[in-house]
């Protein structure tokens, strides 16, 4: 749905224009063929209440796209236009093609259907290489959870989210027009990596507590292409592709993942990490049943730019209204998988788990 927005001009995102030129051709063709994807995009509330079976959050982690598609095509009719008269309630009437769609029978079935043809369409040819992305987003925010607490995992997640502990305990504020205050109680809270969309919060039950963000390293993945950028002093001293192998090292990743990231052969990566792991310029640590490489101080020094400024290249400009969406908005296109953060924090150094609250102009 992100990704939709993204060409319907609802959403915007500078690093990913050059995306949307490349798949545009293939949305305009969607949208002749699947007039339920109109209908769709007609139905986005910006700072409102957004249908929920539309695209429901991972209600765990390792799902695929196949079964969150499985559980849009399970909505019992009855809650799909429950929640689509809600979504509709205080705005103008719909189009008279639109109300027909909403109003068919089959209106789940329109719907997954037409959802499923934009994915096919749309992410499915990138979703190898985007996939290496998110996880090695999960990875990292996981990592950081797990060692140093809840302050540390949220640090970059979105300007608009902070983590504060003080006398009334520890608390995730983020900043939005709606009030409310959420105690986790156990239930967790679930970290959903996006390439495509803005940061949306779920509180609303049935659904699982959820934070959808925007995954780093998008730019270098979907943004410019620079086949045809000047070699430079990095390149000229260790290889183009050595040196392509460093800069995506700006964010930890495994040897599989940057087959996928950069369209190079196993065998090929493999022997380039090896020659910079015996050069100092990368180090190896073992997560779980994977090898992370990541770039030691002086492969940080040669690649010539610090770790934040790397990462800052996955946000996503949001048009209209700042805020994240509230509960009901739809989880961001492509999630790779997710952090569920009472599985993995354990104790937090700052205390216990935080609840999520939020208050008018803030989200505590």
């Amino acid at each position: 749905m992100s990704a939709l927005r993204l060409h319907a001009g609802q959403n915007s995102s500078a690093v990913l224009r050059p995306w949307l030129a490349r798949t545009r051709e293939r949305y305009l063709r969607l949208r002749r063929e699947y007039p339920a994807l109109g209908t769709l995009l007609g139905l986005l509330r910006r700072n409102g209440y957004n249908a929920d079976f539309i695209q429901p959050p991972p209600a765990g982690v390792g799902m695929s796209f196949a079964d969150e598609l499985a559980v849009v095509r399970a909505t019992p009719v009855a809650q799909a236009r429950d929640e689509l008269a809600r979504n509709l309630a205080g705005h103008p009437s719909p189009p008279a093609h639109a109300r027909q769609i909403l109003a068919a029978p089959d209106v789940v079935a329109r719907i997954a259907d037409a959802i499923e043809a934009a994915w096919t369409a749309l992410v499915a040819p990138d979703w190898p290489r985007l996939r290496a992305i998110l996880e090695r987003d999960v990875v990292r925010r996981a990592g950081q959870l797990a060692a140093y607490g809840w302050a540390a995992a949220l640090a970059d997640l979105d300007p608009r989210l902070r983590f504060v502990t003080d006398r009334d305990g520890s608390r995730i504020e983020i900043k939005n027009r709606n009030r409310g205050t959420y105690a986790l109680a156990g239930r967790g809270l679930l970290f959903v990596p996006s390439v495509f969309g803005p940061m949306i919060t779920y509180v609303e039950p049935p659904w699982p507590y959820a934070i959808v963000y925007p995954a780093r390293g998008v730019a270098d993945l979907l943004g410019a292409p620079r086949p045809g950028r000047a070699p430079d002093a990095l390149d000229r001293l260790i290889g183009p592709t050595r040196a392509a192998i460093l800069r995506a090292l700006a964010v930890p990743a495994t040897t599989t993942q940057l087959v996928a990231q950069l369209g190079a052969g196993l065998g090929t990566v493999g022997g380039h990490l090896a020659v910079l792991l015996r050069a100092g310029l990368v180090s190896r640590v073992r997560v779980g049943r994977s090898v992370r490489y990541e770039r030691t101080p002086l492969g940080e020094a040669l690649a010539g730019e610090a770790p934040e400024a790397a990462g800052s290249t996955g946000s996503v400009s949001v048009a209209g209204p700042a805020g994240a969406e509230p509960a009901g908005a739809e989880a961001a296109g492509a999630e790779a998988g997710l952090v569920d953060a009472a599985a993995e924090a354990g104790p937090d150094p700052a205390g216990a788990v935080p609840v999520i609250a939020r208050s008018r102009g803030r989200t505590r």
